[in-house]
């Protein structure tokens, strides 16, 4: 199975045992933060890897 870019609300609150309500606020939070930094975001969906460094403290390669 291929690992998707983005994630959404569903597998957001299935990762964190959340509703998909609160997982919906935290994918707003999280693409807020992303456009203050002057990234595309996608509503409802955040970035796998983003979603992973602010959640778990994982870090990409290159960082």
């Amino acid at each position: 199975m291929k690992v998707r870019q983005f994630i959404g609300a569903k597998e957001v609150a299935e990762i964190m045992g959340v509703s998909e309500t609160k997982a919906y606020q935290i994918i707003r939070k999280l693409n807020a933060d992303l456009a203050a930094q002057g990234f595309i975001t996608i509503n409802g969906k955040v970035s796998r890897l983003y979603f992973e460094e602010k959640c778990y403290g994982v870090k990409t390669a290159g960082d």
